[in-house]
């Protein structure tokens, strides 16, 4: 994205305070090329240890199937990041693996296999996130028909990371389990999952 307010966590951001009529303060600490291991080693130490969010969005999972990360490893990550950020306060929200296989400048026969290891990724994720307390958001289901339909517009110049546009899509993908964390009453899609506590 060339500007912020167009990046994921900007559109999020506008748009729920469009949609509640608050103020939202983002606060990211993504970083290009991360694996889950790098979340709670790297990234959550930035925060102020009095930081307190409401809500956390952690999407991960692409760069450790490119990587090889071994699933139980990415998972045990996923976990420890979830746990932290809950006792922060927040409601955390996990936008699973997406289909890596899914990249246009991929070719077979290493597009099935990263397809693959992302599906069996993304599955393990959401049922640990499940598990402990985090609402889920099944990204390869709700989203990643768009992006194999329409790599073109939905890719960047890179052809991997996500477009303006893609990031819109995902950002609208998202914002159903964004608007029921905070307890608003919506019908919620397919793809979408609160664990049994929320």
């Amino acid at each position: 994205a060339r500007r912020p307010k167009r990046t994921l966590g900007g559109r999020l951001a506008r748009e729920l305070a469009k949609e509640t009529g608050r103020t939202v303060r983002l606060t990211s600490v993504a970083e290009v090329g991360a694996e889950a291991w790098m979340i709670p080693e790297r990234q959550l130490p930035r925060l102020k240890p009095r930081y307190r969010p409401d809500i956390a969005i952690v999407i991960v999972g692409g760069n450790d199937v490119i990587h090889r990360v071994p699933q139980s490893d990415s998972v045990t990550s996923l976990v420890e990041v979830i746990e932290d950020l809950k006792m922060r306060g927040a409601t955390v929200i996990v936008g699973t693996c997406p289909d890596v296989g899914a990249i246009g400048v991929i070719k077979r026969p290493l597009k099935s296999y990263l397809s693959h290891s992302s599906k069996t990724l993304a599955s393990a994720q959401a049922e640990a996130a499940l598990e402990h307390g985090a609402r889920v958001v099944r990204l390869a289901e709700v989203v990643g028909p768009l992006f194999a339909s329409q790599p073109d517009e939905m890719f960047s110049i890179d052809r991997f990371h996500p477009s303006e546009l893609g990031y819109k899509r995902t950002a609208e993908a998202l914002f159903p389990s964004l608007l029921a964390a905070l307890g608003v009453h919506i019908d919620i899609p397919q793809g979408h999952y609160a664990p049994a506590t929320a």
